[in-house]
């Protein structure tokens, strides 16, 4: 059983999500505005957040934004828009998934399954493997694995969960081909049900987050992309 925070100032989409999620065993609570989102999510624990866009009080890409101030729970958002702009703002601001209105409850069902699964799968990865090594120097380009963290020229780059992982694995598999096809399963599991354009997106915002360091990352135009190595390493 999930603890789903479903957030959204239209009653009748709380109460259709709600009604799904129950019938699946899980355990909703409910806020009509961002703030409300935000005051919940402090005093509470939830397995994954729904969050609506446009919103009274707080809309959601700034209550998005509070919340991953102080946690990383998963968030899908939802929006009656679908503009690039929308889904580019919300990955950079760290959400799991993005879902337009009019949805399929039974979709979003499933979509709340697969982002949980690959949540605890990543979490029990992490708590088994250990990476060949701790630290990726390149040039000005410095990734602690151990820390989480990215320097670029000696500055912190403020990269996403999700840029992180893809970010992760490129520099893990570097200088292999990787297709669009691998990426997506190895990152965001076998049941992702975003498709090419998250991906696409992801590369687009990792590639502004590295600065001067972008073109290591190659687009393999009709495959997928590669992570150059340049030359001479070095990791700890």
């Amino acid at each position: 059983m999930f603890k789903i925070l479903v957030v959204d100032d239209e009653k009748l989409i709380r109460e259709l999500i709600r009604k799904y999620a129950e019938f699946e065993g899980h355990s909703v609570s409910e806020a009509s505005d961002g703030l409300s989102a935000v005051r919940m999510c402090r005093q509470n624990v939830y397995d994954i957040v729904i969050m609506d866009i446009m919103m009274p009080e707080l809309d959601g890409f700034s209550a998005c934004r509070e919340i991953r101030r102080f946690s990383d729970v998963p968030i899908l958002m939802l929006s009656a828009r679908g503009e690039e702009y929308d889904r580019i703002n919300g990955f950079e601001l760290g959400i799991d998934d993005y879902v337009v209105k009019p949805f399929s409850p039974k979709e979003l069902m499933l979509r709340i399954d697969a982002i949980l699964k690959r949540v605890r799968s990543g979490e029990e990865r992490g708590q088994k493997d250990k990476p060949a090594f701790e630290i990726y120097r390149q040039g000005g380009l410095e990734v602690n694995f151990t820390s989480r963290t990215v320097s670029v020229d000696g500055t912190r780059a403020e990269l996403s969960p999700k840029e992180y992982e893809l970010l992760f694995y490129l520099i893990k598999n570097r200088n292999i081909a990787l297709s669009r096809e691998k990426l997506i399963t190895e990152v965001w599991g076998y049941d992702f049900f975003g498709g090419d354009r998250t991906l696409d997106t992801h590369i687009k915002l990792l590639r502004r987050r590295l600065g001067p360091y972008a073109g290591y990352i190659t687009t393999l135009r009709g495959m997928g992309y590669r992570f150059d190595d340049p030359g001479k390493e070095s990791h700890d």
